[in-house]
C-alpha cells in the first residue's frame, strides 16, 4: 500500500492522522509528491489521480484511491481499531454530515480563501484566481468557525462523544487557517479548547 502526498500539507495530513489513529502508520510506503514542482498535473500522476492532487492511495493490486474521505473510509474499514467513520447507521450518517460541513465550510473554504485571494503557491501553480471569490470564502469559513463552537458547546467532539473523521478534518481546516493568516476569534472559546484537545493526541503530538 502506497500513499502519495506531501507531508506537512492539509490534507494529506488528515490521511496522516487517520493512519496513526489505526496504529497503521508502518504499514504504508509514503512517496513524496513534487507539488512545488508541478509534478500532481503531470500525465503520470494524473494517471492515478485524474483530480491531480495529493494524496492519492495506490493498493497492491494497482488500483487507486483519491479524495480524503475516501481514503480514510478504506483505511479505517482495513485496518483494527476504533472506528473513525462510525458503526451504525446512525453513527456513521452523522459523522459524514459533520465532515462535510468541515470539509465544505471550513477546510475547502479556506483552501479557496489561500488559493484565490493571497498569493497562495505562487504565480507557476495559482494560474487562475478569483480574489472576490476567495474573499466570501473567507467569511463562509469564519462562519463555520462559529458552528462548530456552538457543536462544541454540547459535545465533546464534532459528531458526538467519539473523535471522528469529522474532527480530523476540522482540524486539517484549522491548521490551513493559521497558514493562510485566518484567525480563530477568541470569542470561540469551545473550539479553541477542542484544538487544544485533538493536537494532545498521540496521532498528532506524536
Amino acid at each position: 500500500m502506497k500513499i502519495y502526498d506531501v507531508e506537512g500539507f492539509p490534507n494529506p495530513a488528515r490521511v496522516r492522522i487517520a493512519l496513526a489513529e489505526k496504529g497503521a502508520m508502518d504499514k504504508v510506503e509514503f512517496v513524496p509528491v513534487d507539488v512545488m514542482g508541478g509534478e500532481h498535473r503531470t500525465d503520470a500522476f494524473k494517471a492515478k489521480n485524474p483530480d491531480a492532487v495529493v494524496p492519492c492511495l495506490e493498493l497492491a493490486d494497482g488500483s487507486h484511491i483519491s479524495q480524503c474521505t475516501a481514503i480514510t473510509e478504506y483505511i479505517d474499514r482495513h485496518f483494527e481499531g476504533a472506528s473513525l467513520t462510525g458503526e451504525t447507521p446512525k453513527e456513521r450518517a452523522q459523522i459524514s454530515m459533520m465532515n462535510l460541513r468541515a470539509e465544505n465550510g471550513l477546510l475547502n473554504a479556506v483552501g479557496t480563501y489561500f488559493h484565490h485571494a493571497t498569493p497562495g503557491l505562487g504565480p507557476d501553480l495559482e494560474t487562475y484566481q478569483c480574489a472576490e471569490w476567495g474573499s466570501k470564502q473567507k467569511e463562509v469559513a469564519g462562519e463555520t468557525m462559529t458552528y462548530l463552537d456552538e457543536v462544541l458547546a454540547d459535545n465533546e467532539y464534532l459528531a458526538g462523544n467519539a473523535f471522528s473523521i469529522a474532527d480530523i478534518t476540522a482540524f486539517a481546516g484549522l491548521a490551513f487557517a493559521d497558514l493562510a493568516k485566518v484567525e480563530i476569534p477568541a470569542s470561540l472559546s469551545n473550539l479553541i479548547a477542542w484544538r487544544e484537545k485533538v493536537a494532545a493526541r498521540p496521532s498528532i503530538a506524536g
